[in-house]
């Protein structure tokens, strides 16, 4: 019988086992789970594509940007526009949370101290499970600090400051970081390059939290937006109601900046991952608000050629029924809806081939891109997107962001899927709204 050296058996077993190896090394962990990402609630799916940007036909006397053809990876975008309601659940998330830092001080039921099997935590936090008794003289005397001072009560009411509503939330700045000018050096390990806070401050790199942005926004819309943006005009029940009252749940929120937008998409992101996280499941994609090239490719609804989001050259239908919530002539505000005067509850009409409702007139809505005249010269025609994010100190002309839709003071220009308008990243106005979108991994069920 044959016998095979005690040697060649090592270097064999070695050999087999080395191959084995580099068999995992090649393909990676094979017990990890696939990935199904779930489809967001209220959202629809924006399939991949490309689109020429730029002027329509009827826009070119008015327009010198060139046309330009960019393409765009799939997204999910909301239905609608974010209504009173839901923008409302924000609000109430702040002051709640506002609400049980200041109960914890005084009262231990607020505050976690200690983990599910009695470790004591490095970092308490705060007991969502204990529901605030709003009327509780002790709980009152807890909350002083979040109510209107006395001297500026209405018939003495005790009513929470909504100018204490602020809400704080980090970011990494991606965009900075990339810059080759802000990149690691091995050879001296250190970082190169200076950053610029959302305050406006230059600061040299130190290191990979020096991108970590902070900023506290408040949150509560601006009511006053009603009367402010129309002179010698009866507008005060809509400053009193509109965003509070239950009758208005479902139309759109205004009054709202673009920082505010910005800060709900924040939260947003914040509620789900960490209802994935206490699931055990991977986290989601950022909500965020849409570029304007987004924002106009899920418009079009899947049409080359067209100027409105239903697909046609007309506003109306064949039964002579305007199809969108804006000012079809001179002064008359009620000949596209019999209902409403100004917005309307989102969805009232049918919505484009996408899913997608409101996406001309009702109200307009925030991008998350800068505005500049020649953008379309200089974004790329892969995902473009041109931002900028604007310090306090910047002039006006540098905090421009985009608008789009036209909302339901506008002519039929201004509802068109192509025509660009802008407003300050800092002002409110009672025809802006906005809605969220967030980038997919594109599972092939979705192909």
């Amino acid at each position: 019988m044959y016998k095979i050296p005690l040697i060649s058996l090592v270097w064999l077993f070695l050999l087999i086992s080395c191959h084995q190896d580099m068999g995992r090394m090649l393909t990676g962990d094979q017990n990890r789970k696939p990935y199904f990402e779930p489809i967001p609630y209220g959202m629809t799916f924006v399939k991949q594509g490309s689109l020429n940007i730029g002027p329509s036909e009827e826009q070119s006397d008015y327009s010198n940007t060139s046309a330009k053809t960019v393409s765009v990876p799939s997204f999910w975008m909301d239905d609608t526009e974010i209504t009173n309601n839901e923008y409302r659940q924000f609000v109430y998330w702040v002051r709640d949370s506002i609400a049980r830092q200041l109960l914890a001080e005084s009262i231990p039921e607020f505050l976690i101290t200690e983990g599910k099997h009695g470790n004591i935590l490095d970092i308490p936090h705060l007991n969502w499970m204990e529901p605030i008794e709003w009327k509780n003289p002790d709980y009152q005397t807890a909350l002083e600090e979040l109510f209107l001072p006395e001297n500026e009560r209405f018939f003495n009411r005790k009513e929470v400051d909504t100018r204490k509503l602020k809400f704080e939330y980090y970011w990494i700045d991606y965009k900075q970081a990339a810059k080759r000018a802000n990149s690691y050096n091995y050879q001296t390990q250190s970082y190169q390059g200076n950053v610029v806070d959302a305050s406006g401050k230059v600061s040299p790199i130190q290191n990979r939290s020096s991108f970590i942005m902070h900023e506290i926004t408040p949150v509560y819309p601006d009511t006053l937006v009603w009367m402010r943006d129309y002179t010698f005009s009866y507008n005060e029940p809509l400053t009193m109601k509109y965003f509070s009252h239950v009758a208005y749940d479902d139309y759109p929120v205004v009054g709202v900046t673009w920082k505010q937008a910005k800060a709900f998409c924040q939260w947003r992101t914040k509620q789900l991952n960490n209802f994935q996280e206490m699931l055990k499941n991977p986290g989601v994609m950022d909500y965020r608000l849409p570029s304007e090239i987004e924002w106009e490719f899920a418009a079009r609804g899947g049409h080359e050629m067209t100027v409105y989001p239903w697909g046609s050259y007309y506003t109306r239908d064949m039964d002579g029924n305007y199809l969108a919530n804006f000012k079809p002539m001179r002064g008359n505000y009620v000949s596209d809806s019999r209902t409403n005067v100004t917005t309307m509850k989102v969805a009232n009409y049918l919505p484009n081939s996408y899913g997608l409702y409101d996406m001309a007139g009702n109200v307009a809505e925030w991008t998350s891109n800068a505005y500049d005249e020649s953008a379309y010269q200089v974004i790329s025609d892969f995902s473009p997107d041109f931002q900028y994010d604007a310090k306090p100190d910047d002039p006006p002309a540098m905090k421009r962001k985009v608008v789009r839709g036209g909302s339901w003071k506008d002519i039929a220009y201004y509802i068109q899927v192509s025509t660009r308008s802008f407003e300050y990243q800092d002002s409110a106005k009672s025809y802006i709204g906005f809605r969220c979108v967030r980038s997919t991994f594109k599972p092939k069920y979705y192909e």
